[in-house]
């Protein structure tokens, strides 16, 4: 197995945190784009961990390089924990992901929120990849106003330890905090079990 690893996604946001969040390893992180592969994968699932894996699964046949992919979204007391597993169709409907979060939960005195990872590694074989299964989730609530110009999609809305949102902190704290940062915490002994046998 090569000592590359793939990022499964075109998201730029989300290419940057996994970038940060997976410095530590001893692999060349790489993007579909640089190694000129260009593959789109449907996310009909019904479970973040199904979209993952699917797409994990998709990229690792397509590149044979250890992939790894994940699928996330926020989940609102005040929607009914939605929009869940939709946040990313639900937020680009009008393409503004914060302020439309921002409308729907409107005056709701409830603003509990939840930010969840499923995280996928996916690991080529002979036959089919066998992929892998780690999860993070980051506790909050929504704020009433965009604020902070880090971070992406609901970052600016999405209140951590009841003062700042996600946006306004510092990209250390906030990769420490978060769902992704901790689900790549749960990934990484593994990641380093696979990249040191590759």
């Amino acid at each position: 197995m090569s000592r590359r690893l793939l990022l499964a996604t075109a998201n730029p946001g989300k290419q940057r945190e996994f970038r940060r969040l997976l410095a530590h390893l001893p692999a060349q992180i790489v993007t579909p784009d640089e190694i000129g592969l260009q593959l789109e994968v449907d996310e009909p699932h019904l479970t973040y961990a199904e979209n993952a894996a699917a797409k994990a699964d998709a990229f690792a046949r397509a590149s044979g390089l250890l992939s790894l992919a994940d699928d996330s979204g926020i989940e609102v007391a005040a929607l009914d924990w939605g929009p869940g597993v939709r946040s990313a169709r639900w937020g680009r409907r009008d393409g503004r992901d914060a302020d439309r979060l921002i409308e729907a939960v409107g005056d709701a005195a409830d603003r509990r929120a939840r930010m969840v990872c499923a995280l996928a590694v996916a690991v080529p074989t002979a036959t089919a990849p066998e992929v892998e299964l780690f999860s993070g989730v980051m506790e909050g609530s929504v704020a009433r106003e965009r604020r902070g110009a880090g971070g992406f999609g609901y970052d600016p809305v999405f209140v951590v330890d009841g003062r700042v949102t996600t946006a306004e902190l510092p990209e250390a704290e906030k990769d420490r905090l978060s769902h992704r940062g901790r689900a790549v915490a749960a990934a990484s002994p593994r990641l380093l079990e696979l990249l040191a046998g590759s």
